[in-house]
């Protein structure tokens, strides 16, 4: 399979730099040369607002990146830095950073070149995935969790890798009324299509679905479709609400700490806000 690259700081991950790599990943195994702290400082004239161990996690989390390599020293934005396993057959970008000595570059080297379109990364579009069994043919454990996940940040990906563990995740995520309702105006920041293709796209998770009820257990009506075995939550998510709808409906409760994945630091969305 044709080879594809893509090249940046990758700082702070929004909705439509999720798009731009699921584009680049129907090119080819997407492969995605991160900058280091140092290289963007070198680039760009001051520090990414997040180090290079966080940016690098939440790359290869998801689902459309086939691996991340690290590029340390200077380098020129308009030339694919050289690195030793990696012959790429198609270099991609997006409009804001086509330029002419990309394509001089690429047409030098004999690589492909290819413009993602802006309107392209303005659309969101949901995943169908069918629930698997495993091998013996009996079904998977499910797993559902809830939340806005407003401002996705590397501790919701490592809450997913955790409850991934548990079996195949389902993450229902509040729409947009109901987050307003319990946090107030102002909340969320990004829509609640945004916010459930953004969860979509990182690999631990089987399936994203916006919740349709009302309150804290406003994923009612998803969990009587998706009839999970447990309903998982971190510390913070803990509500007498939801242990009661999960005794009532015979669901195993669990609750886990909210810890960072080792030697990234602890990140609250509340705390990102306009970071």
């Amino acid at each position: 399979m044709k080879k594809a690259v893509v090249m940046g700081s990758f700082d702070d991950l929004r909705a439509r730099d999720f798009r731009f790599l699921e584009e680049a990943s129907k090119l080819g195994n997407l492969h995605v040369l991160l900058w280091s702290d140092e290289t963007i400082q070198q680039v760009e004239g001051q520090q990414p607002k997040f180090p290079q161990a966080e940016r690098m996690y939440i790359l290869q989390a998801l689902r459309y990146v086939a691996g991340v390599t690290l590029v340390t020293g200077p380098v020129e934005r308009d030339a694919i830095p050289h690195v030793d396993t990696i012959q790429p057959d198609v270099w991609v970008v997006d409009e804001k950073n086509d330029t002419g000595p990309k394509r001089a570059y690429c047409a030098a080297h004999g690589i492909a070149y290819h413009v993602v379109a802006e309107d392209v990364l303005r659309r969101f579009p949901a995943a169908s995935i069918e629930i698997e069994a495993d091998e013996d043919g009996t079904p998977r454990k499910k797993v559902v969790v809830t939340g806005s996940f407003d401002w996705l940040h590397s501790g919701h990906v490592r809450f997913f890798e955790e409850t991934a563990a548990l079996g195949d995740l389902y993450v229902v995520v509040g729409h947009d009324d109901n987050i307003r309702l319990l946090k107030g105006e102002g909340h969320p920041l990004f829509p609640q299509n945004e916010r459930r293709y953004m969860v979509q796209s990182i690999r631990y998770v089987k399936q994203a679905l916006i919740s349709s009820g009302h309150g804290w257990v406003d994923a009612e009506p998803e969990i009587a479709r998706i009839k999970p075995d447990i309903y998982a939550v971190n510390e913070d998510g803990d509500r007498p609400e939801k242990r009661a709808f999960c005794e009532a409906h015979g669901l195993e409760y669990v609750v886990l700490k909210r810890l960072p994945k080792a030697g990234l630091p602890p990140r609250q969305s509340t705390a990102l806000r306009g970071f």
